[in-house]
């Protein structure tokens, strides 16, 4: 197994239990939005340095 796919299932197991940990929290519509919100903003951002 290479470095990158370690790399990336520990970056997806990551986000999954951030998940789960929102669940549990009761906090899923707050983690919704901060990471619709990180997405527009790497887009933007991506094609303002493109």
């Amino acid at each position: 197994m290479s470095i990158n796919k370690t790399r990336g299932f520990l970056y997806t197991l990551a986000k999954l239990l951030g998940d789960v940990n929102a669940v549990q929290k009761g906090t899923v519509g707050k983690r919704v939005m901060r990471r619709q919100a990180g997405k527009l903003t790497g887009r933007g951002l991506g094609k303002l340095f493109r």
